[in-house]
C-alpha cells in the first residue's frame, strides 16, 4: 500500500517515528512535508496530500498536526476525501468499516507517538467499508459533496 504523509510544525515531531513504523509494515511512503518544526499553514499539507489520496496516487494518507482537527477539516474540503480525526483504535477501526475513511488525522499535542503508531497501524490493516448499510451511507455522502 502507498501513504502519503502530511505535517504542519506541530506533526512534525512525530513523522520519522510514524514513518519508520508504517514501513516496517510493509507499506512505502511519500513524505509531503513539512520538513522542519518552523511554523507552516497546516492547510497547505493537508491538501497536498489529499489531492495525492484524491487523484489515487497514494492509498491512504496519514496527516499530523498539533489536534488532528485543523487538517481533518482541510482535507475533507477535498473532492473524494474521508478524512477522520481519530484519537483511539477503535475509532481508526470504525472510520474504516462504517466510514470509508481514505485519511486518517492524528493530534500530536494530545496523543503520545506510540498511541499514533498503534492508531496508524489499525487503520492501515483495517479494510474500508464493505457492508451494503455503510456503502449506501458513504455513497449519500458522496451525493452530498456532488450536490454542493
Amino acid at each position: 500500500m502507498k501513504v502519503v504523509i502530511g505535517t504542519d510544525h506541530a506533526g512534525f515531531v512525530y513523522k520519522t517515528g510514524l514513518i519508520k513504523a508504517i514501513k516496517s509494515m510493509g507499506h512505502s511512503v511519500l513524505d509531503v512535508g513539512t520538513n522542519s518544526s518552523e511554523s507552516v499553514d497546516y492547510p497547505d499539507f493537508a491538501e497536498k496530500a489529499s489531492k495525492i489520496v484524491a487523484g489515487r496516487q497514494a492509498d491512504i494518507g496519514i496527516l499530523l498536526c498539533g489536534s488532528g482537527i485543523g487538517m481533518d477539516i482541510a482535507a475533507n474540503k477535498i473532492k473524494g476525501i474521508r478524512c477522520a480525526s481519530c484519537w483511539s483504535v477503535e475509532t481508526a477501526e470504525l472510520a474504516r468499516t462504517h466510514n470509508g475513511a481514505n485519511v486518517l488525522s492524528l493530534g500530536t499535542r494530545l496523543l503520545p507517538l506510540e498511541k499514533c503508531i498503534e492508531i496508524t497501524k489499525t487503520f492501515l490493516a483495517t479494510p474500508s467499508a464493505s457492508e451494503e448499510r455503510h456503502l449506501r451511507r458513504i455513497n449519500k455522502i458522496k451525493i452530498i459533496e456532488e450536490r454542493n
